[in-house]
């Protein structure tokens, strides 16, 4: 529940004038975020706000379980689907999309949220990703203006999220570090000390910033470029910083459950994605942010627990099955449990209540992968499903296999959901075909 409309909000900018003085107003709740507002025991309500959890496992599925045969709305259920059949109404699965340009085998991953073309070419440079577009619309709003979470992720490697400057935001692994940071609260003196060092680092990225501009113009072309990556790099971290300093005085909210306990090693896979699935509704819970990533890094994992499967070999290793039953059939374990876990977030979203709806109707949730096909690479006909949030679904929507129909306009229809006005997003050609606002 939130408690007053965003537009009501004053700016703490905003100054008194008159007889030629302007005056700087003191600050007033008013001007507090509306989480911030509900925790000062402010009683107005307004709507529910739309947030995000994108998620890709960078191994795919076995597409010809995942694929219903039949398009629009009258369609089967796919033998993967039906894990989730309780939820048909409440989610939309594409066929025949794809990221144009986007190619580079176990690279495209790392465009799985950006569509930048080529990102196993020299040169590469990413572009900023979903999650970050909305952090920089609407992450203001929240104590974390986005979350990077990862299952196994390959640290410094991999990661879902990227800035406008093309610079990979790490992703967190453990589930007992996204809890403390979404909930314990330090000592005062612990506080104090966060918002010196915050502080001191805004200094110093001042001083960077200054610095490097007057080496810039010493430098060719190229090492410019460079140059102006690493700036904006740094004004970034600046803005960050200096958001986090705002929130450290504030009170963190208190969750529905204890801190998990971190699974023992990368084998338990699948026990650490749930928790992750838990983390994000947690997040979303309190509204400690409104924009999640979540990279399942298959492609990093050793032969994993599956319950009730008897797995004998790496999870990679599986994926190049070469139609070998046995790998199949592990595969298929795996897919499947990957569906159930799914539904149990879908469940635990839809059980949330929140105001006068639930977390599943105002959450859009995207799972899918960067490969069409991981045994052979194939990075067309992504397994994509969307759930939740602001949306009609029901349908398949089935487009050309052959020639792909461009998902980023998946991403602009997610984007106008949320109420964040634009028609473009990488290399979108408008709006979703056959995907409508709610």
């Amino acid at each position: 529940m939130h408690i007053l409309k965003t537009s009501n909000r004053i700016n703490r900018r905003k100054f008194l004038r008159g007889a030629g003085v302007a005056m700087a107003l003191p600050f007033l709740e008013a001007m507090m975020p509306p989480f911030t507002q509900r925790l000062m025991g402010a009683t107005l309500v307004e709507k529910s706000p739309r947030r995000m959890l994108a998620i890709c496992n960078n191994l795919g599925v076995l597409p010809g379980s995942f694929f219903p045969d039949q398009g629009g709305s009258d369609y089967s259920l796919s033998p993967y689907l039906l894990e989730i059949a309780s939820h048909r109404s409440k989610f939309t699965v594409l066929s025949g999309v794809s990221h144009p340009g986007v190619d580079g085998s176990h690279s495209s991953d790392i465009s799985f949220l950006t569509a930048a073309p080529h990102p196993g070419g020299g040169g590469f440079r990413n572009t900023i990703s979903l999650d970050q577009y909305i952090a920089r619309e609407i992450g203001h709003l929240t104590r974390f203006s986005s979350l990077t979470l990862g299952v196994n992720a390959q640290e410094g490697k991999r990661s879902l999220s990227w800035t406008d400057a093309g610079v990979l935001i790490p992703c967190e692994n453990k589930a007992s570090n996204v809890y403390k940071q979404l909930f314990l609260q330090g000592s005062k003196d612990e506080i104090e000390n966060q918002i010196r060092k915050l502080k001191l680092g805004e200094s110093i990225m001042d001083t960077i910033a200054d610095q490097s501009k007057s080496l810039n113009r010493r430098l060719g072309a190229n090492d410019r470029d460079r140059m102006d990556q690493y700036t904006t790099a740094v004004r970034e971290v600046e803005n960050r910083m200096s958001l986090a300093r705002k929130w450290e005085r504030l009170p963190k909210p208190i969750p529905s459950q204890e801190m998990p306990e971190d699974p023992s090693g990368p084998e338990q896979y699948m026990e650490k994605t749930r928790l992750m699935y838990q983390m994000a509704r947690l997040a979303f819970e309190t509204d400690s942010t409104r924009s999640i990533t979540l990279l399942l890094d298959s492609n990093n994992s050793p032969t994993i627990e599956v319950e009730g499967a008897n797995i004998s070999d790496r999870y990679h290793s599986l994926s190049h099955h070469g139609r070998n039953k046995k790998k199949l059939a592990q595969l298929d374990a795996i897919d499947r449990t990957h569906m159930r876990l799914v539904g149990g977030l879908l469940d635990d979203l839809k059980t949330s209540s929140e105001n006068d709806s639930n977390l599943l109707d105002n959450s859009i949730v995207l799972y899918g992968s960067n490969f069409g096909d991981a045994s052979k690479h194939t990075t067309d006909n992504m397994p994509i499903l969307v759930a939740g949030g602001g949306l009609r679904h029901g349908k398949h929507l089935a487009f050309d296999r052959k020639n792909n129909y461009p998902l980023p306009n998946l991403f602009v229809s997610m984007l106008q959901s949320m109420g964040i006005e634009t028609n473009r997003f990488a290399s979108a050609t408008g709006t979703m075909t056959g995907l409508d606002l709610a």
